[in-house]
């Protein structure tokens, strides 16, 4: 698997324009309630980035442009700037549907690789790191289950996309993730407080609360991203079933009916609007994504209906 396969050039050219927002970041990292889309006036330089209408031609690189006969904008470091960190729910559930676990005879449909939450999982979180490295900001990827290389350091500048990508890539899911534990331990070792997002389908043993309530205190603006596949939220199989915890290896024999099928299909919803309710009461964004779901309308779309995409 290429990085183009995380993100292809026709989704880098509409992230392009796009910039991450935090609303409620404390600790001084951001001044007022909004960040600039200005880079600020200090001396040092940062990086290029492409020309768009309404720039500032003052800022406009002409030693390059006589070169390359391309417009580019110079990119000046700022104190003002984010610090956007992204956590990876890299346990085996998120590796879900993948043939590896499918029954041939039980499921003569394919199992198709594109609806696997973890890869639309880290697809997102590098758009989202792409658009922060674009834009200057201080920008981390973490997975939450230490399986290898697990940490992305913080870095800033667009030269650094191809490293992120590659990182996000080789990133595999194994094992489970106790939510509590891993986003209190980020929360105690990470540096600055910024917009914090959380990839997860939130099948976690002992709940998520304390946890994100650790990020919280830290100053963080937490942004819940709750992932789930088609088959997560509407079970296709009928029958007598032996199902199987991918993290656990617990087998449970079930037969699963209409009228069982439509119990399960009512407990997810319940479990789904409880997190939701969690999540307002602590002033945390939900972010509620289903993997049929295409990546660029949650990006244009459902991510600036939440005002963290602008």
């Amino acid at each position: 698997m290429t990085t183009e396969f995380l993100l292809d050039d026709g989704i880098r050219k509409k992230l392009d324009s796009l910039m991450l927002i935090a609303n409620k970041v404390r600790g001084g990292a951001i001044k007022g309630e909004r960040r600039s889309n200005k880079r600020g006036t200090s001396i040092e330089f940062a990086d290029y980035r492409n020309y768009t209408q309404g720039d500032d031609l003052r800022r406009l690189d002409w030693n390059v442009y006589a070169r390359t006969n391309r417009p580019y904008i110079k990119v000046l470091e700022d104190e003002e700037d984010l610090a956007v960190h992204l956590l990876i729910d890299n346990s085996a559930s998120m590796d879900f549907p993948n043939p590896k676990y499918a029954d041939d005879q039980a499921s003569p449909a394919p199992i198709a690789h594109n609806l696997n939450k973890f890869l639309y999982a880290k697809r997102l979180a590098s758009a989202l790191g792409y658009i922060a490295l674009n834009t200057n900001d201080r920008m981390s990827m973490t997975a939450l289950n230490p399986i290898g290389d697990s940490f992305f350091a913080p870095a800033r500048g667009r030269v650094q996309s191809v490293r992120l990508l590659r990182f996000a890539q080789s990133l595999t899911a194994d094992g489970t993730t106790d939510l509590n534990v891993a986003l209190r331990t980020y929360a105690l070792r990470a540096g600055r407080a910024g917009l914090c997002f959380v990839f997860t389908d939130m099948f976690s043993p002992s709940g998520y609360l304390d946890g994100f309530n650790v990020l919280l205190g830290k100053g963080h603006e937490v942004v819940l991203v709750h992932i789930l596949s088609p088959e997560d939220l509407m079970p296709p199989m009928a029958g007598d079933l032996r199902l199987v915890d991918v993290e656990t290896g617990i087998t449970e024999e079930v037969s699963l009916d209409a009228t069982l099928r439509m119990a399960y299909i009512r407990r997810v919803e319940a479990w789904r609007d409880e997190i939701r309710a969690q999540c307002a009461k602590r002033g945390v964004h939900y972010l509620f994504i289903s993997t049929d779901m295409p990546l660029e309308r949650v990006l244009l779309y459902d991510l600036r209906k939440l005002n963290i995409v602008k």
